[in-house]
C-alpha cells in the first residue's frame, strides 16, 4: 500500500495498484480512504466496478445510498459524482475498484482540474517510489505491443 500516493491531489488516500494498462485504459486498484476524504467531483469516461471491503462511503449527491462492507457498486460511463467518506467513520474505508477510461476532475465551481487515467496513476506511483526511496511498485503491467509485418 502506498500511503498518500495520490497526494498532493487527494490527501488521505492510500493506493495499492494491482493492474494498470494505459493501452486500453483499465486501472485496478485497492484504495483505502481515511475518514473525512472528499474527492473532487468527477466524470467517468468509462464504467466502474467498486467493492467496499470495510468502512463506509457515499456520493455527496446521494447521501441516502451509503456503501458499507460487502456493497458492490456498478457505475456506467458518463457518471458524474463526488466521492466522500464521512469524517465520523471510526475506521478507514477499504475498497477494490476496476475502472475503465479516465476520471475528469472538477473543482467546487465546476472548473476543470485534471484528468486521471491508468497512465497518470503509473506516473504518480513511480514518482512516489523515487521520492521516498521505496521498492518499485509490484503490479501487473501488460507488455508493449509487438508489431509484425507480412513478408
Amino acid at each position: 500500500m502506498y500511503e498518500n500516493a495520490m497526494a498532493p491531489y487527494f490527501p488521505g488516500v492510500d493506493v495499492q495498484p494491482l493492474f494498470l494498462d494505459p493501452n486500453v485504459g483499465i486501472w485496478v486498484l485497492r484504495v483505502v480512504f481515511h475518514p473525512g476524504v472528499v474527492l473532487p467531483c468527477h466524470y467517468h469516461t468509462g464504467t466502474v466496478h467498486l467493492y467496499t471491503m470495510s468502512g463506509k462511503w457515499n456520493y455527496v449527491e446521494h447521501p441516502d445510498q451509503p456503501q458499507t462492507a460487502g456493497c458492490y457498486l456498478y457505475e456506467p460511463g458518463g457518471s458524474v459524482h463526488t466521492f466522500m467518506t464521512p469524517s465520523s467513520n471510526s475506521e478507514p474505508t477499504d475498497t477494490f475498484m476496476v475502472v475503465y477510461g479516465a476520471n475528469i476532475n472538477f473543482d467546487q465551481q465546476g472548473n476543470y482540474i485534471n484528468m486521471m487515467d491508468a497512465n497518470d496513476i503509473m506516473q504518480m506511483i513511480d514518482r512516489l517510489v523515487k521520492e521516498r526511496g521505496l521498492e518499485p511498485a509490484k503490479y501487473i503491467r501488460p507488455g508493449p505491443s509487438n508489431y509484425s509485418t507480412r513478408g
